[in-house]
């Protein structure tokens, strides 16, 4: 695919507004394990109330990397078990996605990271600015009628906030397989002065980095056929 950068389509309604985020809430009925997991693990691994920073999170000085939607979790386990000197902040509306994060957290035996289950918007909020070492979009919803445009985390309110919050020199991931969010990703962010794209030539958005973990939307995504862009932007 050619990637045509223009400036940014309007969208109906002003995205700097933007205050809640949306998806999914649940999906299949869990199962007795899957339940034990939501009732005895989850409160043991939750975001907790109130200001948020790495000693609040996990009790010690550490670098606070932050996913937004982790579907399943196999990512954020796959950064948790790689990075273990990293504290990983995972936000995810979904329930079904959350009980997944949980068992990879379980069997792995992963005690770096910490579950939101709902909107990154509240977490995001509640961290200092300039607090984040690393962020990652992947594979989030396209939204793809322009109506649900302004749902969409790349606009400028969600970008605004998270901007805030990253440290100078630190990344931005996003991955999808959707070619309407692959554009979209492009005028946002080529309309932005605080990230700069990280690209030299085709393969660094074509090849996904050794370091990202493979998530179960990227492989159902080739099984079909799809094509998957990675982006890495550093905040500036």
């Amino acid at each position: 695919m050619e990637l045509n950068i223009t400036s940014p389509a309007p969208v109906a309604n002003d995205p700097t507004t933007l205050r809640r985020l949306y998806g999914r809430r649940q999906g299949h009925a869990l199962r007795t394990g899957q339940a034990a997991l939501v009732e005895d693990l989850l409160p043991r691994v939750a975001v907790p109330e109130g200001p948020l920073d790495a000693q609040a999170l996990f009790g010690r000085d550490c670098p606070l990397w932050l996913e937004i939607g982790f579907g399943a979790g196999e990512h954020l386990a796959g950064q948790a078990a790689a990075n273990p000197d990293v504290g990983l902040i995972g936000c995810e509306p979904f329930l079904n996605g959350v009980v997944g994060a949980l068992g990879h957290i379980q069997s792995g035996g992963l005690t770096n990271v910490r579950l939101h289950m709902g909107d990154a918007l509240e977490v995001l909020e509640r961290l200092p600015d300039a607090s984040l070492d690393r962020a990652f979009l992947l594979h989030p919803d396209p939204w793809p009628k322009m109506r649900h445009a302004k749902r969409r985390f790349v606009n400028p309110g969600p970008l605004d906030m998270l901007a805030a919050k990253l440290k100078p020199g630190a990344e931005l991931r996003i991955g999808t397989d959707h070619d309407i969010y692959c554009r979209w990703t492009l005028m946002q962010m080529a309309a932005r002065r605080d990230f700069e794209w990280q690209v030299t030539g085709p393969a660094d958005w074509n090849t996904r980095p050794t370091d990202w973990p493979q998530t179960r939307y990227e492989a159902k995504a080739r099984r079909l056929g799809h094509e998957v862009w990675y982006f890495r932007y550093l905040r500036v």
